[in-house]
């Protein structure tokens, strides 16, 4: 392995991938134990900086990680250690809700929101409870789908993320629809519509998109936009009809 190589994989901070400690220090450590215990005693929560400046993770070291598990337990854990810039801001590392019972249906979503931060599960709250009312009205068990939003962790305040923090995440995206391989997929809101459909939303909305990787994929509105113009849903209603016609004629 180069050097560049085993620097970037410890910036990383993945720990089954070196068996080290993946505690990293940071140019901060000289004033870090002056303030710590100050910190420690502060009931509000603050944002830290990154463990690493951005730039100093390469993309494709990130691409030759993400490639390396064969199981999706172990991408998991990748990915729950893996020490992307938005870590150190976030109270939970969301990951994947997999499937316990997958019917070919994936729902790919954008970011956790300020309550999946807090539990660490992808779209609870008010979100999840919509999400679940319309997977039932179309028949469908949230057990039978996997949901894997596109970061990983909550931006600061809730933020539009940065080109270079979605692309830091990508990599495990991919990898985990290789791993699953859907028929068909339903992306929420417009970040996903556009980095796997390569669409507008607004333009394609409820349309069934041809993908790259195999897969079927209908964008349809994040449940979060639903709850702000709830004149919406009958858009979004009528693909979902539209999801479970096509789930039958892939499983054919």
């Amino acid at each position: 392995m180069l050097r560049g190589d085993l620097q970037d994989l410890m910036l990383s901070g993945v720990k089954w991938e070196l068996n080290e400690n993946p505690n990293v220090p940071t140019r901060f450590d000289s004033v870090k134990q002056k303030t710590e215990s100050a910190v420690l005693r502060t009931p509000t929560s603050t944002i830290v900086p990154p463990i690493a400046p951005i730039q100093n993770i390469s993309l494709s070291t990130v691409i030759s990680m993400a490639a390396r598990p064969t199981d999706i337990d172990s991408l998991c854990r990748m990915i729950g250690e893996f020490n992307h810039p938005l870590r150190r801001s976030v109270t939970n590392v969301v990951l994947p809700d997999i499937a316990q019972n997958p019917n070919g249906l994936m729902i790919l979503t954008d970011m956790p929101g300020a309550e999946d931060d807090a539990s660490g599960k992808i779209l609870s709250g008010v979100a999840g409870e919509m999400i679940n009312k319309m997977l039932n009205a179309i028949n469908i068990s949230r057990d039978s789908v996997s949901i894997v939003p596109m970061l990983f962790w909550r931006t600061p305040g809730g933020r539009t993320p940065t080109r270079e923090e979605i692309d830091l995440a990508k990599p495990f995206v991919e990898r985990l629809i290789q791993m699953m391989n859907p028929a068909v997929v339903l992306t929420l809101g417009s970040l996903p519509a556009s980095e796997f459909g390569h669409i507008q939303l607004s333009k394609e909305h409820g349309k069934v998109i041809d993908t790259d990787f195999g897969a079927k994929l209908m964008p349809i509105y994040h449940p979060n936009y639903l709850a702000l113009k709830p004149s919406a849903k009958r858009d979004v209603w009528d693909a979902l009809q539209n999801i479970q016609n096509l789930l039958k004629i892939v499983q054919k």
